[in-house]
């Protein structure tokens, strides 16, 4: 399957649908379909709401009518009467006007309230959705993401998805409806070129707008693409704040962020200047649109045709239509920036998912936890092979440690197993199933998993130890914490399991971070168990510990290691070195020894490495104990 990355840059650059495919895509978190929970009250919301916008707008057209015959009935020819009924006639007219005008804000905030949980809930189900489908996304899309422009682009797409809703709903079509009941109105009390002239005025505005709104749109797209950069650079700079302090490159930091704004600012710039060009050409068709009307308006009253009256009725209809069409080139420019803004978060859907479940894929039948590889072949790059016909069995509870040089494969052994990607040929079988016919969920189920690198979530020891296992009662965390040797610590600190880890855990250390790693492990309770490395960044002590830990851990459970320092693995059932994507010797700890190969010069190496090592320590503690 073509792999399709994510990058911010080429996105920006050329659009993938078109305006109409983009609102596609938003009418089901609008009208979303029965199986949808709420469903039925979100529709009969948006019916309500296009009542009131009806009512709103009827209420609008129909107000200068009555201030229209009060004025007739106040003006020196509107004939003879007696003097209470001429006060009688303008007062009952003024009071229809006002109740006009007041039903037509009543029903707008009507609208507002009723629609007001269909907006909120379409920004909330395409936030989820996007975020799911992130999710179901494989592993390679995630190495290849930029997280800055990426949360840049879902934060701007859901703004502009509440934006779109309330713009297009309270706006295009209440502003269009109030053009056609005008054009109605302006025809059967005058003549049509009242109603073609006021349409004529609102054609050429609307394509003015558009035409200028769709020019500016590149201004548009470049400030996203060097917003989305400036944002990248920030949070680089911030993840990685130690390596910014220990080579003091705060200053270089700040320069770089700056001058990625530099460039947003005159892209910013731009956009504003283009603006004000369209601004001006707006209000000069408004303005020409209505002297034109004001003009046939006067001539048929000094032609006798029509009353001070009507004069008054066609310049309120205008001046009433302008502020919609005024608020409509704004309108228009934010549906555009917001289509812009929401395409970018459905590029995100586009992408499809490299691995996925068969039509009638079914849940992994475990009877133990037996792993198989056999054949395998894999690689991230075809020019460049990983893994050449890799074969081995891990029988149920026991053990099998993986050990070579940097790159021969053995992370990618445990990548594979997970089915983070997929191989190239062989099978990978786990009790005798190929985990390709199976579900993702229950093979990633089935396996537990303590990182070389463990990364924690920015809350508490609690929430990241009941990660395996989220309904998980006090009982069961605290007593996960005791097989991992952590409980006593963490019941010492002055907040216990509600300690706040801070980002990535970095308020813990390296051998804490392992044995919340080791007890979020045992709390999944998976048959089968993959550590990664997981003392290799630890000291000699620290190190000696955690393996303690792993060895209660993994009793009676299908165990994979990869290794780094091979003492940790001599207990080992079996032990498989890769050299050059091949399994080039394979034995028990002594078996390998007595081989003399490359797991045995391996080992004397390391054996006298750590021979210095202690020795350094055994000084240290020398000097610092009295």
């Amino acid at each position: 399957m073509k792999h399709l990355a994510y990058s911010p840059e080429q996105a920006e650059v050329g659009r993938k649908r078109g305006d109409w495919q983009v609102i596609k895509s938003l009418l089901p978190f609008l009208w979303p379909s029965p199986a949808i929970a709420g469903a039925t009250e979100i529709k009969v919301r948006v019916v309500f709401a296009l009542v009131f916008i009806v009512l709103a707008k009827v209420a609008t057209v129909i107000a200068p009518i009555y201030l229209k015959q009060a004025v007739d009935a106040l003006a020196p020819d509107a004939g003879a009467g007696s003097g209470a009924t001429v006060v009688a006639i303008p007062m009952a007219l003024i009071i229809a006007y006002g109740a006009a005008r007041f039903l037509g804000q009543a029903f707008a905030q009507f609208r507002d309230a009723v629609f007001a949980k269909v907006g909120v809930r379409a920004v909330r189900r395409s936030s989820a959705v996007v975020l799911a489908h992130l999710h179901r996304l494989s592993l390679r899309f995630h190495l290849d993401r930029r997280t800055g422009a990426l949360s840049r682009s879902i934060e701007r797409g859901r703004n502009a998805i509440e934006s779109l809703v309330s713009i297009s709903l309270f706006n295009v079509f209440p502003t269009v409806l109030e053009v056609a009941l005008v054009f109605a109105v302006l025809w059967k009390a005058f003549n049509i070129w009242f109603g073609v002239v006021t349409l004529v005025v609102v054609v050429v505005y609307v394509a003015f707008t558009g035409l200028t709104t769709d020019w500016r749109l590149k201004y548009r797209r470049e400030s996203n693409a060097l917003d989305n950069k400036a944002n990248t650079r920030a949070i680089d700079s911030l993840l990685n704040y130690e390596t910014v302090k220990t080579f003091g490159n705060e200053d270089l930091e700040v320069r770089e962020y700056d001058r990625v704004m530099g460039e947003y600012e005159a892209a910013s710039v731009r956009t504003q200047s283009t603006l004000a060009l369209m601004n001006v050409g707006q209000a000069l068709i408004i303005s020409v649109g209505l002297a034109v009307l004001m003009a046939m308006a006067a001539s048929g009253k000094v032609a006798g045709r029509m009353t001070v009256g009507d004069f008054t009725l066609v310049n309120l209809y205008m001046l009433q239509l302008s502020q919609p069409l005024n608020f409509f080139g704004f309108v228009y420019r934010n549906i555009k920036q917001s289509l812009v803004d929401i395409e970018k978060m459905f590029d995100l859907m586009d992408v499809e998912p490299e691995i996925k479940d068969k039509p009638d894929a079914k849940p992994l039948d475990l009877s133990g936890g037996e792993v198989r590889f056999e054949n395998v072949t894999f690689a991230y790059d075809p020019r460049r092979p990983i893994l050449k016909g890799v074969s081995f069995s891990v029988p149920r509870g026991r053990m099998t440690a993986f050990v070579g040089a940097t790159g021969a494969g053995k992370s990618t052994i445990g990548r594979l197993l997970f089915r983070y990607y997929d191989i190239a040929g062989g099978k990978i079988m786990i009790d005798g199933q190929d985990i390709r016919d199976v579900t993702q969920a229950s093979v990633r189920a089935a396996i537990g998993v303590v990182p070389q690198d463990t990364v924690l979530f920015n809350d508490t020891i609690r929430y990241n130890i009941s990660y395996a296992k989220p309904d998980a009662g006090e009982d069961e965390i605290a007593g996960a914490a005791g097989l991992a040797h952590i409980h006593q610590l963490i019941a010492g600190l002055p907040d216990g399991y509600g300690t706040q880890v801070g980002e990535r855990g970095l308020k813990l250390s390296g051998g804490e971070k392992q044995r919340v790693a080791i007890a979020r492990v045992i709390l999944k309770g998976a048959p089968i168990l993959l550590f990664d490395e997981a003392t290799s960044a630890l000291d000699t002590h620290t190190e000696k510990e955690i393996q303690a830990n792993l060895r209660e851990v993994s009793t009676g459970r299908t165990t994979l290691v990869i290794a780094h320092r091979l003492s940790t693995i001599v207990d080992a059932d079996q032990i498989l070195v890769l050299g050059d994507g091949e399994i080039i010797e394979r034995g028990t700890h002594a078996e390998l020894l007595a081989e003399g190969g490359s797991y045995a010069s391996a080992w004397a190496k390391q054996q006298k490495s750590m021979e210095g090592e202690a020795i350094v320590q055994d000084d240290f503690l020398a000097t610092a104990v009295p």
